[in-house]
């Protein structure tokens, strides 16, 4: 099979592979040849369009033809125009038969249960300045740490968690970044945190922990740097107190109800929304089903199939949640004088994807038929299980900053076109197509292309299984991801406001 008609509607195909004018490709039992080379997961038309047609693909609308299309014509970005329209009203549409709730199930995974009721999946001495003028002693002292507290079994050792804010910075701004930092230090995969502050930075302790709340004292400690006359062996004394706290720390069978799981994609490419994105979908469903939390963000990566989502929306109140996620998004674009279809970017478009709704369809179909039980402002703790949109860009290191933030222990994280970076914990990653598994072998953890060599639904099923299967080792600490291999890791912040 050399091709894909997604749906029964669409009247473009997919090229699995590169295809060539004058090829005869067989799509049901239409018998097409092609008027121009097609790169492999770009589109061609199954049926003449019409200048100012309508272009479907995944049974909606990707855009319009700019010129009149034939059949077998190269279908992309040089004769199809985005739809979007940011002035759209909607209509609240639900059939509680069509989406997958939170369940409750007996199903345990082995994690370490905090003393505030969450529970992590790694076990890190986690080093995080309150400001960027505190990251060069912070690495000194993550590094001299890390040396005297190497992983064991049930310690995934010191991981220094630089950033560059924390000053120049108010308002909406400064709220957003201690909002953020605050939930990154509550997150459950830190069995003890080291908060390293300059001093006289605008984002102080005293800001600082009125986001972070109650917390643990022998699990959360401070260093001043302009406080101590050796901030390095005043880092250490503290390390070494917490490392103390930390190292008595064990699984325990813990239930699906405490996993928030991070949805996101980034590089993606024409077949992300066909492979990598469809079967995390059924992953979503498998884990929310079990009674799991699963959490999506990338609101510009929504226009074009917010409509989706927003009919998959638990109840009325939710709805209009959804409704004002895509205005207030809408409003932040315009803010700066900035388009919604400007995305995707040269490198989708490269990969086959020619309008923002094109991408957004695909990239959607990460939570699969998922209710939507909750929908938060960017690093807001999540509440509900079950699968929840947490505002938030689609730049990668700042969206799944925002989850982590939001809760998430662990990031499944899709591409097409390939991307080592880890972010602020373990990040398991998807690729949508076998050749970029092949040459990247070192930042892929899963090869979901092999989907596109038989796409029968016992072959996605049992795919399905086998990446629920190594999900799970990963929870547990038995699959160590590739950013953990390398050590990389790194976090970003959403940033709306002036610098002073």
């Amino acid at each position: 099979m050399n091709t894909l008609k997604i749906y029964p509607k669409d009247n473009v195909a997919v090229a699995l592979e590169p295809l060539f004018k004058g090829d005869t490709v067989i799509v049901d039992t239409q018998h097409i040849t092609l008027e121009d080379d097609i790169p492999s997961a770009h589109k061609f038309a199954l049926t003449a369009i019409a200048k100012g047609d309508t272009v479907i693909k995944f049974e909606n609308a990707i855009g319009h033809a700019t010129d009149a299309i034939s059949v077998g014509q190269w279908v992309h970005d040089h004769n199809l125009m985005t739809n979007v329209d940011t002035s759209r009203q909607y209509q609240y549409d639900f059939d509680a038969s069509q989406v997958v709730f939170p369940g409750k199930s007996a199903k345990t995974f082995l994690g370490y249960a905090r003393s505030n009721g969450k529970v992590g999946i790694r076990n890190h001495l986690a080093i995080i300045p309150t400001v960027f003028c505190a990251n060069g002693p912070l690495n000194a002292i993550a590094k001299k740490a890390a040396e005297k507290y190497p992983p064991t079994p049930y310690f995934d050792g010191v991981l220094p968690l630089t950033h560059p804010y924390g000053c120049s910075q108010t308002g909406k701004d400064l709220e957003i970044t201690a909002r953020t930092l605050a939930g990154i230090i509550n997150n459950a995969n830190f069995g003890a945190v080291l908060i390293i502050s300059l001093g006289c930075e605008i984002n102080d302790l005293k800001t600082l922990k009125s986001y972070i709340g109650n917390y643990d004292e022998e699990r959360v400690k401070y260093l001043v740097l302009q406080e101590t006359d050796d901030e390095i062996e005043a880092g250490m004394a503290l390390c070494d107190a917490l490392y103390t706290s930390l190292a008595a720390d064990r699984r325990t069978p813990e239930p699906y109800s405490k996993l928030h799981i991070a949805l996101n994609c980034g590089g993606s490419d024409g077949f992300s929304g066909l492979t990598a994105n469809k079967i995390l979908g059924h992953v979503a469903e498998h884990f929310v089903s079990n009674g799991s939390t699963v959490s999506m963000t990338e609101v510009p990566e929504m226009f074009g199939a917010e409509h989706i989502l927003m009919n998959r929306a638990k109840d009325e109140a939710t709805f209009h949640k959804i409704v004002a996620l895509i205005a207030d998004y809408t409003h932040y674009f315009e803010r700066y004088g900035e388009k919604v279809s400007d995305n995707p970017t040269q490198g989708n478009k490269a990969g086959g994807l020619s309008t923002i709704e094109e991408k957004s369809l695909g990239c959607i179909q990460k939570g699969g038929r998922c209710a939507i039980t909750e929908v938060l402002s960017y690093g807001q703790p999540a509440t509900q299980n079950g699968l929840v949109l947490i505002s938030g860009p689609g730049n990668d290191l700042v969206g799944i900053t925002g989850q982590i933030a939001s809760g998430a222990t662990l990031t499944v994280f899709t591409t097409g076109r390939g991307t080592p970076c880890g972010f602020a914990g373990p990040t398991f990653r998807l690729s949508s197509n076998s050749g970029l598994a092949k040459k990247k072998s070192g930042w892929i953890d899963f090869d979901s292309g092999t989907l596109l060599a038989n796409q029968s639904t016992l072959y996605t099923v049992d795919l399905v299984e086998n990446l629920i299967a190594m999900i799970v080792q990963t929870l547990e600490g038995m699959y160590k991801t590739r950013n953990e291999i390398n050590g990389y890791y790194q976090m970003g912040f959403l940033r709306d406001g002036v610098t002073l």
